[in-house]
């Protein structure tokens, strides 16, 4: 056998050993983008995932309610699989086929200097239908699962199971929000989580300013 030809088939079969695995990888990794459970039968998060995955996320947990954070893409046309690009999609018309509700919010944060002053609205748009039962379970999504999906998942820990800010942090970076991806955005997403105070603290600072308002007032009218 000429050393070409073995030097070919040689490299055709490294081709291979690495290749095949590689691609069928990238074909699950596509199918199940970072889909995980945050609570079962209520609320699970992932990444874009193709029809076919939404389609298994839908049915396998029960979805009722898909909740996307892309503004760049409002409604994405899915390719099926990793392997067939068509048919293709709208992600709204996958929801409505496995009788799930599709939401668009958009990801208005506001500016850094700001983000103490208050919520941004996709914050108490995604809390509003967390509070129906009727909504439930949820799953949310952005893009890659890491930087949008995963500060909402972080709220949704200090409001709903009550955690503090530092463990829903490390809860965020262990689910892949690191020091490399969306380096621009890392510490303002950091600076908000740790300005952010859940509701039932708002509703009680707002009551003890209340009630130090009425006591001055009755002070002042006191003759």
């Amino acid at each position: 056998m000429p050393a070409w030809l073995r030097w070919a088939l040689g490299i055709g079969i490294a081709a291979m050993i690495v290749g095949v695995p590689l691609i069928h990888f990238r074909a699950t990794y596509a199918h199940g983008k970072r889909l995980r459970e945050v609570e079962e039968g209520k609320f699970y998060r992932c990444g874009q995932l193709t029809a076919a995955g939404f389609r298994e996320a839908i049915e396998r947990y029960g979805i009722r309610t898909v909740i996307n954070l892309q503004d760049e893409d409002p409604d994405p046309i899915l390719p099926e699989s990793y392997y067939q690009s068509k048919p293709k999609t709208l992600e709204s018309e996958i929801c409505r086929q496995g009788g799930a509700k599709y939401v668009m919010l958009s990801f208005d944060l506001p500016a850094r200097s700001e983000a103490h002053l208050r919520p941004p609205k996709v914050v108490d748009n995604f809390l509003k239908i967390l509070d129906d039962p009727k909504s439930h379970p949820v799953l949310l999504h952005c893009k890659a699962g890491l930087h949008r999906t995963g500060l909402l998942t972080a709220v949704y820990r200090m409001e709903y199971d009550n955690w503090p800010v530092a463990e829903a942090m490390r809860e965020l970076r262990a689910n892949g929000f690191g020091d490399v991806a969306a380096t621009s955005a890392n510490d303002y997403v950091y600076v908000f989580l740790e300005q952010y105070r859940p509701r039932r603290f708002r509703a009680a600072l707002e009551a003890i300013e209340q009630g130090a308002e009425t006591r001055s007032g009755k002070r002042e009218a006191t003759p």
